[in-house]
């Protein structure tokens, strides 16, 4: 998994675990694509502060998932859920395939 997407699974995961200020400059950086210059400056911080502030908030969220496992898991449920779509296909009987998909979706949709 790429770094980033790994750290968008992460904050997605545990985001509300981390402070207002940890989430919001996370959220900048990795879901919206900001350089340090542009979430620093409206910030009063330097570059250099938030690049300090991402790694130390990144270690946070990879020790949560470390002591937690959710996003790897959630991760492998998906994987899951892809696979039986795939073989969901190949059922012939289209009331019992429209069913079988709407409790996929269903169940994706929980994730």
């Amino acid at each position: 998994m790429a770094k980033e997407l790994k750290f968008v699974m992460l904050l997605d995961c545990y985001g509300d675990l981390l402070t207002e200020h940890q989430r919001s400059v996370m959220e900048l950086y990795y879901c919206e694509d900001l350089s340090l210059a542009e979430i620093g400056a409206p910030l009063g911080i330097t570059r250099q502060a938030v690049r300090s502030l991402i790694k130390r908030t990144e270690d946070i969220l990879l020790n949560y998932e470390e002591k937690l496992g959710f996003a790897e898991r959630l991760d492998k449920m998906r994987q899951c859920f892809s696979h039986l779509s795939q073989a969901a296909e190949n059922i012939k009987d289209v009331s019992i395939r429209k069913t079988i998909t709407d409790e996929i979706n269903h169940g994706l949709g929980l994730l």
